[in-house]
């Protein structure tokens, strides 16, 4: 059985990567990408949802397995929610396709299966 995948991309002002990243690693993530990027919301939004739309966002892409992306989205949302002073929202679009994707997890219990480059030993 194949296993599944799902991208979580998390909209931040800048500034906020590092607690995402840290928030994600602890729910189950093993890394992510962090973009530079710029917002641009419409005053009426900004009324709405009653927040002030920073310009400057950094933009946090992970790639995780999909058993752990519901706990991946919550540890985000806690720490770097629109409730917080990073206002993130994230989401999350499932991976159809990809390849050069492994699973961390796996790949570390296969390293700790065998032993690294051991030489038997030589009687003389």
């Amino acid at each position: 059985m194949d296993k599944r995948y799902e991208a979580i991309f998390c909209i931040i002002n800048a500034g906020f990567s590092d607690a995402v990243m840290s928030a994600a690693r602890k729910a189950g993530a093993g890394g992510g990408t962090v973009f530079k990027g710029r917002g641009a919301a419409p005053r009426e939004a900004e009324e709405l949802f009653k927040i002030t739309v920073q310009p400057e966002k950094e933009i946090v892409m992970l790639v995780v397995s999909e058993d752990v992306k519901d706990d991946v989205l919550r540890a985000i949302y806690t720490e770097a929610g629109l409730g917080s002073a990073g206002q993130g929202i994230a989401f999350s679009l499932p991976i159809e396709r990809s390849v050069g994707l492994s699973d961390y997890s796996r790949e570390k219990e296969k390293k700790a299966e065998r032993p690294e480059d051991v030489q038997p030993r030589q009687e003389n």
